[in-house]
Order: structure tokens, then sequence, then C-alpha cells
């Protein structure tokens, strides 16, 4: 008795269990990815958080007076114009201008408490293309990184 087709089967089975392997791993490429860009947004939060804070400490009568607060307000767009006013000002205007131009509808504030000279600098930015929850409530996929420091 001669038997066929058992081979092809052993074949189909094995292209099976490859194509389950293959989507698997192109589904952890794509949560590696995702992750990877929060992880971007993250660190660029750091960095900005801690740019104002080396601006403030080098103009430190203007920012234990409270001359750097500022509140969050609506983000800023991207923009390549020089600010203008006083220091302060500038400063300000120029960090909130990295913040949108680094991260998705970013946007900070600063707080500082003149009798303690504590700052407190709060960064919020759009992380839904680095969550995994497909919900689209905006509280959900905003990011918030603080800071506080003396200065």
């Amino acid at each position: 008795m001669k038997q066929s087709g058992f081979t092809l089967l052993e074949v189909l089975v094995a292209m099976l269990v490859l194509a389950i392997g293959l989507l698997g791993l192109a589904g952890l490429m794509a949560s590696s990815m995702r992750n990877n860009l929060s992880a971007s947004h993250r660190t660029q939060a750091t960095w900005m958080a801690y740019d104002i804070v080396d601006r403030m400490r080098s103009n430190r009568a203007g920012a234990v007076t409270g001359g750097y607060a500022t509140a969050m307000g609506t983000a800023a767009t991207c923009s390549t114009a020089v600010p203008t006013g006083t220091v302060p000002a500038q400063d300000i205007a120029a960090w909130k201008n990295q913040l949108a131009c680094s991260l998705p509808a970013g946007n900070g504030s600063i707080a500082v408490n003149t009798g303690t000279r504590v700052a407190t600098i709060v960064i919020q930015w759009n992380d839904s293309r680095g969550t995994q929850d497909e919900s689209t409530s905006t509280a959900m996929t905003t990011k918030t990184f603080k800071v506080e420091t003396q200065l």
C-alpha cells in the first residue's frame, strides 16, 4: 500500500508554525518601536526641563523673584522667530518653542516659590503613539514630567 500527500501535510504544518512565529515577531517589533518613541519623548522632556532650570540658574535674580513663572496654557507651535523682551521672557518663549518642536503637543509650566526658592517645572506632551491603550481619550495619552529644584 502506497501513501502519498503526507509530506505535503508536513510542509503545510511547518508553514503554519513559521507564519505564526513571523506574526509574533512583527507584533514584537511594532511594540518595540512604540515603546522606543515613548522613551525618546521622556528623554526630550527631561532635557527640556533641565534646560530651563539651567537658564533660571544663570539668571538667578530674575528666577527667585518669580520672573520665570508661567502657566501651562495652550501648546505653542514650532516657530523660527527670535523671542524679544526681558531675559526671562526670552528664555520662556525659547523654551516653549523647543517644547513645541521636540514633543507632540509639548507644553510646560513653571512655578517658583519665592520664599523657599523652589522651582517646579511641569512638562506635558501627547503620547498617543507611545501608549498601548487604543483609547481616544486625551487624558489617557497625556504624559507629564515634573521636576522640583532649589534655585
